[in-house]
């Protein structure tokens, strides 16, 4: 990891129903967890009700630890186009608070950030809520789980610096480390699909 001068890192995990976001502390390669919650929206209020939520407290958030950085996840489309594009919109009410604070964004895939925090692109999220609690050095690994991976975003900036590619990496060399990740994990499936069909 590339050696910086103290900053704040925000992470958030974007959902119309729950926004996680979590603050960490960067001071060269430590890393410290500050803070971090879920932005909740109740499904009877009507969308644009909802989206300012997401939209203002997201804002309180930036205003109140004043980071300098923000890791986000980007949209997963791989179960319900329906859910995907809520989570979509919420993505895009927290991406103007940022932008509205000149706050540098950092966008990443589900895979990026597991890979970053856990070694695998294929993780389960019980892997990247105890692979958040011992790299942030926390007594119990954050709840709700939209908040673990709010800090696990938070801490793949960390490691990659944003959207010009990884601290201490190449943009060229990420990617490659990226589709070793995804091409280990589908020939790990492939050959759990072969052993359950030969028994």
């Amino acid at each position: 990891m590339a050696q910086h001068a103290a900053r704040i890192v925000l992470g958030i995990d974007p959902g119309l129903a729950n926004t996680g976001w979590g603050v960490v502390a960067q001071q060269g390669s430590r890393l410290s967890c500050v803070a971090y919650g879920c932005i909740s929206t109740d499904a009877a209020t009507p969308l644009a009700q909802r989206l300012r939520v997401v939209h203002e407290q997201m804002g309180a958030v930036i205003d109140t630890y004043g980071p300098s950085c923000v890791g986000i996840e980007t949209v997963w489309f791989g179960q319900n186009i329906t859910a995907a594009f809520a989570t979509g919109q919420s993505r895009g009410a927290a991406l103007v608070a940022c932008a509205e604070r000149n706050v540098d964004v950092g966008e990443f895939t589900p895979r990026q950030i597991k890979l970053a925090v856990v070694g695998t692109g294929a993780a389960e999220k019980e892997q990247v809520q105890y692979m958040v609690q011992k790299l942030l050095h926390l007594p119990h690994a954050p709840k709700p789980d939209h908040a673990s991976d709010a800090l696990a975003a938070a801490i793949c900036y960390t490691t990659h610096d944003g959207p010009g590619g990884a601290a201490g990496f190449s943009g060229s060399k990420f990617d490659s480390l990226v589709q070793a990740a995804i091409a280990r994990d589908e020939a790990q499936r492939a050959q759990r699909s072969t052993i359950k069909k030969g028994q």
